[in-house]
């Protein structure tokens, strides 16, 4: 039986069904049809097409496939429909008679299967979530494993600068870490619901779609009906998310490659990963990086192939649209398998501590140093980095490292240079001279280490992200405005103020809770300021309050705002994030405010950080680390 065989008087080709049929792989999308159906059913009892005998008839006979699906994901297939929906009311017709033919009453497979595939799309992302997280946190067990372990850097291959292997790890951490935010974003735009623009021009019953988006667990429901039917965006975006995350877990895989193979040697992969040749019986592959850099290709190639699909076709919804699953439900399963096993191998692999400092000690790769050594000492740069290069080729000619020239024939470079050169090219003077945020300093490492710990703590307690505060988060700002008041951290603010100024405020999201806030406030004379800034209590901790910060900055930039002032009792916080303490006293704007409203304006006890996001001619821009 098909959904659509009214019109016809003849038999469909056997050779037109097996071009034509989508059930082979559309009956993945089973379990998101059968919720569908299931709101649908309360839409019509409420619409009254369905009496209140037929409306728990269907809910039963839905209840019961949802238990077979979840038993046995391949049921459908036992059943020639053309697809899904075919599927579930020909089996329900079977299971609970001719009710069933009730159930697609003022729907159509066009938006049904837009529904579908946008809350598997939301259950995939989760999952993709959940699995990145697991590679991070295997990148930070890394990364504190091997922490204070030294090894070559390259750029172009060729050895560079040394880098501690903690700060390798890191820096793959901070590509995911995007990738997930990136996630969680797509996510928020694939939330809406097309259920119930029809066809393309909207159904013919007069349904709440609103209620039924919310029913369904969506934000809210889709604008138009013709963009909700043929709209595969989401679809895109969430391949190229997963084909930018797959770029980076190749590049992973090659870095690993190269640091296991016998030329480096920096990295050993475990036997438990590891495969063999079936002809050198010395071999030990790396197949699992192999195979997770081949299938990067793979994940791409859909997002191409779904771009193409997409570019010719006109409104509204067409059957070159069936093509937007196979490529989709392959890319998110090789990427979710992916990301699954780089988390299972990663603690596998092991450094070789005393070839990963030997191979940093080689390739001159102290010559920076001795050319920055200069520089201290008065020489201009572009000098310094000559005769640096000129006493590397010294050395070259003498088959020693540079730190192994005489004093007496580095003094040929440079009468600047005195004994204490040896100490600044020794390989923990390179590293120690990194000390700046983002360096490879091992003070700096440490504390990048410490961040992402804490920002993964974040992620982990749930799917967390900060956005643009909204009048529905109002009453929840309030609650933790009130709260932090009560503690004497903030000053109190009446709702109908927040209101007001809900514009200026953000707010950190988990799992759909507001559960943190901060505002920024800008004076008259173009000063900005954080404040309103607290989070709930069992969320302290977690890098949250950092990325509300980061968030107002961001505003803070956009608007042309050069400096963002901030009082607080917890200054340390803020030095972390880049802040330089400062004159309160200067900030005639905060005194006249609210200070005169603060119980404690006679006793201060709150410090004054700053933040340049522009030159001043005096001042340095200021970068945030979270």
């Amino acid at each position: 039986m098909t959904m659509w065989g009214g019109r016809f008087s003849g038999v469909t080709a056997q050779e037109f069904r097996n071009f034509n049929d989508s059930l082979r792989f559309d009956y993945k999308l089973a379990p998101f049809e059968l919720q569908c159906c299931q709101a649908w059913v309360d839409v019509l009892h409420e619409q009254q097409v369905l009496s209140v005998d037929e409306m728990e008839l269907l809910h039963q006979g839905l209840a019961q496939l949802q238990t077979d699906i979840a038993a046995n994901p391949e049921l459908p297939l036992a059943l020639g429909a053309e697809d899904i929906h075919g599927w579930v009311e020909s089996i329900l017709e079977q299971r609970i008679g001719l009710v069933a033919r009730k159930l697609h009453t003022g729907r159509s497979r066009n938006d049904l299967v837009a529904t579908d595939l946008r809350l598997y799309a939301l259950s995939a992302s989760l999952q993709a979530g959940t699995a990145l997280l697991g590679v991070i946190e295997s990148l930070l067990h890394f990364a504190e494993r091997y922490e204070h372990q030294v090894m070559p850097g390259y750029t172009h291959l060729q050895r560079a600068q040394p880098v501690l292997v903690a700060h390798w790890a890191l820096a793959y951490v901070e590509m995911l870490e995007r990738d997930f935010q990136r996630l969680q974003e797509a996510s928020t735009r694939m939330n809406i619901s097309p259920l119930g623009s029809g066809a393309l021009a909207g159904s013919g019953i007069a349904i709440n779609r609103t209620e039924l988006a919310h029913a369904l667990g969506f934000s809210r429901a889709c604008r138009n009906s013709l963009d909700a039917v043929s709209d595969r965006d989401f679809v895109v975006e969430l391949l190229s998310v997963a084909s930018l995350s797959m770029v980076h877990l190749s590049r992973i895989s090659e870095d690993v490659i190269f640091y296991a193979s016998g030329e480096a040697g920096f990295f050993t992969v475990s036997d438990a990963v590891a495969s063999g040749s079936s002809l050198m019986p010395q071999k030990k592959n790396p197949d699992v990086f192999e195979l997770v850099r081949g299938k990067c290709g793979r994940v791409i190639g859909h997002l191409q192939a779904m771009l193409i699909t997409l570019k010719g076709l006109p409104l509204a919804y067409n059957k070159d649209m069936q093509e937007d699953k196979e490529g989709f439900f392959d890319a998110l399963q090789e990427w979710h398998q992916c990301l699954s096993i780089l988390a299972y191998v990663i603690p596998e692999l092991s450094v070789d501590a005393a070839k990963a400092e030997s191979a940093a000690r080689l390739g001159y790769s102290n010559a920076t140093d001795l050319a920055d050594y200069l520089v201290d000492r008065g020489m201009a740069f572009r000098d310094a980095h000559e005769v640096s290069g000129q006493l590397v080729m010294a050395a070259i000619q003498e088959g020693v490292a540079l730190e192994e020239l005489s004093l007496e024939k580095l003094q040929k470079g440079s009468q600047l240079i005195q004994e204490d050169v040896y100490q600044a090219l020794s390989l923990e003077a390179s590293l120690a001279r990194r000390n700046v945020l983002g360096g490879t300093a091992p003070k700096q490492v440490s504390e990048a280490l410490r961040q992402a710990k804490l920002r993964f703590q974040g992620k982990r307690a749930g799917f967390t992200c900060v956005r643009q505060a909204n009048l529905s988060d109002v009453p929840a700002i309030v609650d933790l405005i009130r709260y932090w008041a009560d503690k004497g951290e903030h000053l109190p603010r009446k709702t109908e103020d927040i209101m007001q100024a809900i514009h200026t405020f953000a707010v950190a999201e988990c799992d759909g809770e507001v559960v943190g806030c901060g505002a920024l406030y800008v004076y008259g004379t173009g000063l900005a300021e954080i404040r309103s800034l607290g989070l709930k209590p069992e969320q302290t901790g977690k890098g949250l309050g950092a990325e509300l910060v980061q968030f107002s900055l961001n505003q803070a930039r956009q608007l042309g705002i050069q400096r963002v002032i901030v009082l607080t009792r917890q200054p340390r916080f803020f030095v972390r994030l880049g802040f330089t303490q400062a004159d309160k006293s200067t900030w005639p704007e905060k005194v006249m405010k609210d200070c005169e409203y603060c119980p404690r304006k006679h006793a201060c006890d709150e410090t004054g950080l700053e933040f340049w996001l522009k030159s001043t001619g005096k001042k340095v821009i200021n970068t945030i680390q979270i």
